[in-house]
């Protein structure tokens, strides 16, 4: 691994805010003030490829980033706040309705987070 690229892998997975390349680049741009957003995108997407971190594609929202530790998210439909939570784990079950093996799953549940709830009872 190059120092760019085990700089971002440690940052994301030592992280729970699930940052966006742009949060990734702002964050080292403190340590590496020469690092460029390409160098951020191009590492991230390295990192993806070889399965150590894993991209959390959310619709109409930048794409962020996040360890491969098995969990699943929910995402608040009104603000996007992404939020780590572990359901109870679906692979027999999917294994049985399959009939076969699969490659990985990720469950996203959306939802209106408390404050959203709050805002929109006007109790905020």
């Amino acid at each position: 691994m190059t120092k760019y690229e085990r700089a971002i892998y440690q940052l994301v997975t030592q992280s729970t805010r699930h940052m966006t390349a742009d949060q990734v680049f702002s964050e080292l741009k403190r340590t590496y003030p020469t690092i460029s957003l390409a160098t951020i995108y191009n590492n991230l997407n390295k990192l993806c490829a070889a399965g150590l971190v894993r991209r959390i594609p959310i619709e109409g929202s930048p794409d962020r980033y996040d360890r491969v530790a098995r969990h699943d998210h929910v995402v608040c439909r009104r603000c996007g706040a992404l939020t780590d939570v572990c359901f109870e784990d679906m692979t027999d079950s999917l294994r049985r309705q399959l009939g076969e093996d699969f490659l990985f799953y990720d469950l996203k549940v959306y939802y209106l987070c408390p404050d959203c709830r709050r805002r929109e009872r006007g109790q905020a």
